[in-house]
Order: structure tokens, then C-alpha cells, then sequence
């Protein structure tokens, strides 16, 4: 943290670029290359001038835009130098800064120093990862919610209930030997569940969240040779997968994601299933198999006059029955391509693209995503946090079965700690026993 640090800020290829610097010494450092002085510069202000080489030697023209602590992305003195994208200049400019007093910079350093600078809590640090990789709308405005904090704000609403819980019963606890009841058990009860809902609320749109952030997967499942490939290219827009009439050709799993109306789906062509002798098919299968129990929509094609094939699917899963090459036996003017279906039948030709629009159209809508946000809560995109909300909800449940059974109070205090514990571990902040005694002296008048 003591050091200052240098790297590129921006993806090498472009006619500019930017090296950021941060640091106590980045004003400092950054003059010793730069032909104007900037040890006294305000924050918030741009210097045009030269980056001067060891030998006097002019390298770039370039502006220099000066940040000031605590007013910059890593809460230190920071400097950004853009320049022109050259590779040459670019990796010189870097070895002029390290050779004066700075070092490269870690992968994620920078924000690892705006977290230690208290700019933003881990979520939001984590957020940052999921800005820069949001490829859609919908992703974009999620992480940009929870950069801003929305996120944490939930969970520091929770943390301040659960804090209230927890410090009437350590209340207790230090005056047990007076039988003493400082905590309603009737609100408390209420406030837990409460809590309980709330956290609950988070943990299940983890599955929507994961969905909106890499895609909503859909197998599509046949018989050999009924166009499967053929079917996922016309999906994609591109030639993804290879298509050829000599059955078995696909026989390990091909994935690809494409956008449909602002929602990403992640197509999964698998090989056909049917009964075979063949080793490295029978794998093919199972993998199959495999993918359709994992999918959100399973694409059960077929072709005329034969049966859609079986598979187990659960009462979660999406079917859409969808039969290919009709182009052999209907016109392109046919209404069957036209016609929203009585329940999830398609007619559709992959090859021509006749019913395509159709069958698009019917997944945006059956997987459509908007009707299932609750825009009143934040949605859980995070591994990491998912699994920190569901521990968390588990100690919660813990701590409230433990109340109904009237367990020891400590017991039940112990619970509600771990469930704060787990909380913690999204944002990063620290629940003490110390916050829990400030909570209790700073609400409650004791020992007046």
C-alpha cells in the first residue's frame, strides 16, 4: 500500500491510451518524465506537455490529468497519462515510471486500494468486474446498481435488524442472573421473520441473476440427423456447429450464446440420441443427457412423422416441441410458421428460416425475464454471495427454531452472530462485539 503503482488502464490497440499511476509519490514520479511541473497542481485539473525520456529525448506529446487524495478512484495522489496507443510508447512510458520510483501494478490492485481506502465495500469492488464485462442492457444497469450501492445498503438494512436482535439478547445475557427480559418475544419473532423473508427474497434470484448475467441455457435435445447443428447455427447467426447428414456427427457438447431481444440465451447443441454400439457416441449421449437435465429450456426437435424422443424433465424446465425440415412438405406461406401455437409446437425449417421468427419470439417471451424481477430488491448475480446469503439463511433458521424451542438464549444469540457473520462476508465490514455493545449502550438507556 506504501508503494506507488503504474499500468496500463486501457486495452492495448487503440489510437490512445491511458497509464494510471497512484500513489503517495504519483505526482512526484509522473514529473520526473513530464516537461511541466506538477508537485503543486490542483486535483481535478489536465496538463498538456511532453514525456521526456532519460536521455532528453522527447517521446510523446500527452495530457496528464491529476487527482488529488481522497478524491480519486484509489482514494491516493494519482495521476492518468494519456498518450497515443503506440506499443513503443506505451511500454516506454512504463519503464520511465518504474525506473523513477513506481512498480507495476497487480491484476486488480487498483481496486483492491480503493476497498482498503473505504471508496467501496467488496460487493461493489466486485461489481466493478461485472461492469466491464455486462454485454447487455439489463447486466449493465445491475452492475451499475450495485456500484452505487444499492446492494449494500440491503444488506446493511439487514446487518442494522440483525443488530438489533442480537444486542437485546447479549442484553440479556448480561443480566441473566437477574431474570431480566429486555427483548418482546412477540417482536422478535416478527422481526426474524421478517429478515428471514428478505434474505430468502435474495437467495432465489441467485437463478434469475445467473441466468441474466451468462445466459439462459437451452438444450436442444433430437434423434440424429433431424438438424440439430443446423438449428443452433440458425440460432447464433453464424456456422457454429458442423452439419452433415452422416448420423453421429456431433458427438461432444457445442455451446455458443447469442442475444434475442436484449436477453442472452446459451445454446447447447448435443449429439442425437439414439440406441448405438458405438463407445464415443454412447459418451456423446449421456453428456446429452447430461446438459438437458441442467437447462432452463430444453429445444425438442424432430421431423415429420417421427417421435419426439423421451427424456426426463423436471417440473421447472421449459419444453418447447419443435419440428424441422418442413420446408419438404409445406409452403414458405404456410400459417403453421406464422401462427402463435397452441401450446409449445413449432413447425420450422432451420435451414430456410421458415418459423424461426416464431420460435425466437416464443423464447423471449417463456423465459422473459423482466416479469420475474422484483426491481424492489437487488438480484443476486455472485457466486460468492449466494452462498454467503444462503449460510446466512441458515443460521437465521437456526437461531429462529431455536427461539420457538425456547432454547438457552445464548444459543440463539450465537445463531444470529453467525448469521451477521455470513452477511459480513459479501461487503467485507466487520460486525465486532464491540459494534454489538455500541448498538446496545447507544439505543437502550442502561445503568442510568
Amino acid at each position: 500500500m506504501k508503494d506507488t503503482i503504474c499500468a496500463l488502464a486501457t486495452p492495448p490497440g487503440g489510437a490512445i491510451a491511458v497509464v494510471r499511476v497512484s500513489g503517495s509519490d504519483a505526482s512526484a514520479i509522473t514529473e520526473y518524465i513530464f516537461s511541466k511541473p506538477l508537485k503543486d497542481a490542483k486535483g481535478y485539473t489536465i496538463h498538456f506537455g511532453q514525456v521526456i525520456n532519460m536521455d532528453g529525448v522527447e517521446l510523446d506529446e500527452v495530457l496528464v490529468s491529476v487527482f488529488r487524495a481522497p478524491y480519486s478512484y484509489t482514494g491516493e495522489d494519482s495521476t492518468e497519462i494519456s498518450c497515443h496507443g503506440s506499443p513503443y510508447i506505451i511500454q516506454s512510458l512504463l519503464e520511465l515510471l518504474i525506473m523513477n520510483g513506481a512498480r507495476q501494478a497487480e491484476p486488480g490492485e487498483y481496486t483492491m486500494r480503493a476497498f482498503l481506502n473505504g471508496k467501496f465495500d467488496l460487493s461493489q469492488a466486485e461489481a466493478v468486474a461485472d461492469l466491464i464485462a455486462s454485454s447487455t442492457q439489463t447486466t449493465h444497469q445491475m452492475a451499475m446498481s450495485q456500484i452505487r450501492g444499492r446492494f449494500s445498503q440491503e444488506l446493511a438494512d439487514l446487518q442494522a435488524q440483525l443488530l438489533q436482535l442480537t444486542s437485546l439478547l447479549e442484553l440479556e445475557l448480561d443480566f441473566n442472573d437477574q431474570d431480566v427480559e429486555f427483548a418482546n418475544r412477540e417482536q422478535l419473532s416478527e422481526l426474524m421473520d421478517k429478515v428471514e423473508e428478505h434474505i430468502s427474497q435474495l437467495v432465489d434470484s441467485f437463478q434469475t441473476g445467473n441466468a441474466i448475467k451468462n445466459g439462459i441455457p437451452v438444450a436442444i435435445i433430437g434423434a440424429p440427423n433431424v438438424g440439430k447443428s443446423t438449428l443452433l447455427n440458425a440460432l447464433v447467426g453464424e456456422d457454429r456447429a458442423i452439419v452433415s447428414n452422416i448420423q453421429g456427427t456431433t458427438r461432444d457438447l457445442i455451446e455458443d450464446t447469442t442475444q434475442i431481444d436484449g436477453i442472452t440465451f446459451r445454446f447447447i447443441d448435443t449429439a442425437g440420441i439414439r440406441k448405438t454400439q458405438d463407445k464415443l457416441e454412447r459418451i456423446g449421449i449421456e453428456r446429452s443427457l447430461k446438459a438437458a437435465e441442467k437447462a432452463k429450456i430444453i429445444l425438442l426437435l424432430t421431423e415429420n412423422n417421427q417421435p419426439f424422443p423421451e427424456i426426463d424433465v423436471r417440473n421447472d424446465q421449459i419444453v418447447f416441441q419443435v419440428i424441422n425440415k418442413c420446408d419438404l412438405s409445406l409452403p414458405s406461406s404456410s400459417y403453421l410458421y406464422h401462427r402463435q401455437p397452441e401450446g409449445r409446437l413449432f413447425h420450422i425449417s432451420a435451414s430456410s428460416g421458415d418459423g424461426m421468427s416464431l420460435l425466437r419470439k416464443a423464447l423471449v417471451q417463456e423465459s422473459s425475464l423482466g416479469a420475474k424481477l422484483d426491481m424492489s430488491h437487488s438480484v443476486v448475480t455472485n457466486a460468492r454471495h449466494y452462498n454467503a446469503l444462503f449460510q446466512s439463511l441458515n443460521a437465521l433458521k437456526r437461531a429462529k427454531q431455536a427461539f420457538v424451542d425456547q432454547l438457552p438464549t445464548d444459543l440463539v444469540a450465537e445463531d444470529l452472530r453467525q448469521c451477521l457473520h455470513h452477511l459480513d462476508e459479501i461487503t467485507g465490514s466487520k460486525i465486532t462485539s464491540d459494534t454489538i455493545l455500541h448498538t446496545i449502550f447507544s439505543t437502550f438507556c442502561v445503568g442510568k
